[in-house]
């Protein structure tokens, strides 16, 4: 299992699995003399960590990072950043009675036939556990964007629909988005959320999402063509994610509803300077940033672990059925946010380094 590391000079690869000792990663690529501590990364940990509500898995777990090498007096020295975090709330009991079966719609059997082996342990390597790795990786990325295009960029998720439950785009409010347990920009679809994440979990089921992610402040000019877009480097670090099918940049799929007089982002100078009358392309063309805000989108399906009983077959190929115990998020998604987060902010980061 070599695909372990994402990134071309601002790269990160994480390690661990969901109920070892440890998950951790090792960020290079960082100019020296930024600088870093663990506060600038908890933040963001916290955002993802889960047990912070009724809405998500109840496994427990703080998620403190520590640095273990790589910055020195609060700098960083250009070398490899080491980040560790240890677990603390492993159930591995939950899975023992599954252990020899394979959960449907999980990676238990793609692995076992790649690998030969399989760590029942809560899905092991391919657990969402990982991603905490990645959201102290793109806390870095932060630092590093910030370092390059002077604290200009802002990066934001939310999630926009859970089900088939969509936010009014008029009602977005940004301010509202950390203040919810749904990272959610339209109070008056919360409630409707709670009552859908609750009644999926007493229908033993789970439901899937879409999170908008939105970047401002990139200058024009980030992204390489053809095979090193930023569009398609996002997508790629979109796909990565646990449990995410489909990534749509802008418009998206959403572009074959317009025409062409509709859908391209007219121009105009405006005090002196190009001017965009739209941005149906999510701030990228030809796979190179527009100076527009970066807007893109990714679903995340519905948790494949459920009470519910499923048709299934074990490790000896004979027909069974399963009932997924222990924690599960009733909807990934909602802690997929700050997990799209950082796997946009590190796609930028690497590309600055690239270009700036």
């Amino acid at each position: 299992m070599s695909s372990n590391s994402i990134g071309k000079i601002f790269t990160f690869s994480t390690w661990g699995e969901s109920h070892g000792k440890a998950i951790g990663c090792i960020v290079d690529g960082v100019p020296s003399n930024i600088k870093l501590n663990e506060s600038d990364i908890q933040p963001f940990l916290d955002k993802r960590k889960p047990g912070q509500s009724k809405y998500t898995t109840q496994r427990k777990e703080e998620d403190k990072v520590e640095i273990l090498s790589g910055v020195f007096e609060g700098l960083t020295t250009g070398h490899p950043i080491s980040l560790i975090i240890y677990n603390n709330d492993q159930r591995s009991k939950d899975y023992s009675e599954i252990k020899d079966k394979f959960r449907p719609g999980h990676a238990d059997y793609t692995y076992w036939e790649k690998y030969k082996i399989r760590d029942y342990r809560g899905g092991g390597r391919s657990s969402a556990r990982e991603t905490a790795m990645r959201v102290a990786a793109g806390a870095v990325a932060r630092k590093v964007i910030n370092k390059k295009i002077d604290n200009q960029v802002k990066i934001t998720g939310a999630l926009i629909q859970i089900g088939n439950s969509k936010i009014n785009y008029n009602n977005w409010d940004e301010s509202i988005i950390s203040q919810n347990d749904f990272f959610c920009p339209d109070e008056k679809i919360i409630s409707e959320w709670k009552d859908l994440i609750n009644n999926a979990r007493k229908d033993g089921s789970s439901l899937g999402a879409i999170i908008e992610l939105r970047a401002s402040g990139i200058p024009p000019g980030l992204g390489e063509p053809i095979y090193d877009k930023l569009d398609s480097d996002i997508a790629k670090a979109l796909m990565t994610i646990n449990a995410v099918k489909g990534v749509e940049i802008g418009n998206g799929f959403g572009s074959v509803n317009e025409d062409g007089k509709s859908n391209v982002d007219e121009m105009i100078i405006k005090d002196g300077k190009p001017f965009f009358l739209s941005n149906n392309n999510g701030g990228i063309l030809g796979g190179i940033s527009s100076g527009q805000e970066i807007i893109c989108r990714f679903v995340v399906k519905p948790t494949s672990s459920i009470t519910s009983e499923r048709k299934t077959i074990d490790s000896n190929f004979k027909e069974t059925t399963i009932s997924t115990k222990g924690r599960h998020d009733p909807c990934v998604g909602i802690r997929a946010v700050p997990v799209g987060e950082a796997m946009l902010a590190s796609t930028i980061a690497d590309h600055c380094l690239r270009f700036l």
